[in-house]
């Protein structure tokens, strides 16, 4: 078992950032790719971003390419996202997720997931 922690979110300004932390319990981390997802109100949960399990391998959606940064320190059993040039359309709750593969792991293949963290940007 994985328990998994998001923390880190909040309320920014358009064009500010916020890095939000996943820290992972149960488990060492190092044994699953992570994904972020987020789901706004009245919106199905969407693809953010993935890692690999060793953090060479990164994936964006197309919306957050260049703005959005993914990685993670295995030592700490965390991973981040760096959230950069944020926009109105960004508000959401954001979760992130555990799974065998990134490819598995970005169509939401998952095996364990955090309770959310909410982020609102204001314009």
């Amino acid at each position: 078992q994985v328990q998994l922690v998001e923390s880190g979110g909040g309320l920014v300004q358009a064009g500010g950032s916020l890095r939000l932390s996943c820290a992972a319990s149960g488990r060492t981390l190092s044994s699953y790719a992570m994904g972020w997802f987020r789901q706004a109100p009245w919106k199905e949960r969407e693809f953010v971003a993935a890692i690999s399990r060793s953090g060479v391998i990164t994936n964006y959606a197309d919306g957050v390419k260049g703005r959005f940064t993914v990685s993670r320190d295995n030592a700490k059993n965390t991973v981040y996202l760096q959230m950069n040039s944020l926009k109105p359309e960004d508000t959401a709750v954001y979760y992130c997720a555990a799974g065998t593969s990134l490819n598995t792991v970005r169509v939401g293949k998952t095996d364990y997931w955090g309770q959310g963290t909410q982020v609102t940007v204001s314009s």
